[in-house]
């Protein structure tokens, strides 16, 4: 199991970066790989990939969220991952956002790139869009507010 954990300090109150989190099929916006991502329901999202020419579908079901704080999750089929995106308030207007995937690198292309440490960057990447992204319209697009776990 390959573990990467990155952060980034946003330029946003915690509320704003939290609630733009929440809004899951706005990933592609700036997740390099995510095509698409569908919420089913409160708990269930369903995401499609493509990531080094290799295209996927699967669910994840988020396992804990708590409003400013956390949001957990893990696949419910291939490909294996799991991940926490932690919130943190660091004052009125500024936040730290951080994030721990967990994921089963498949194949000679997967396991070549987390060997050269290209998943890592990707990562550190799609936080930095993340942060343009929310900086940039000083607003989230929605919000939801639920608790889950």
């Amino acid at each position: 199991m390959q573990t990467i954990t990155k952060a980034v300090e946003l330029e946003v109150p915690v509320t704003v970066a939290y609630n733009q989190w929440t809004q899951f099929e706005t990933f592609p916006q700036f997740m390099t790989g995510v095509e698409s991502v569908r919420q089913i329901d409160d708990t269930t999202l369903h995401f499609a990939t493509k990531v080094g020419g290799v295209k996927r579908e699967y669910d994840a079901r988020i396992t804990q969220q708590v409003p400013d704080q956390v949001i957990s999750w893990e696949s419910l089929d291939e490909p294996r991952n799991a991940g926490t995106v932690r919130f943190d308030n660091l004052g009125p207007e500024h936040c730290g956002v951080s994030v721990t995937l967990e994921w089963e690198p498949e194949g000679f292309l997967e396991k070549a790139g987390a060997a050269l440490s290209a998943d890592e960057m990707q990562v550190a990447a799609d936080l930095e869009k993340f942060k343009d992204f929310i900086e940039d319209r000083g607003r989230e697009t929605g919000a939801w507010r639920g608790r889950v776990g």
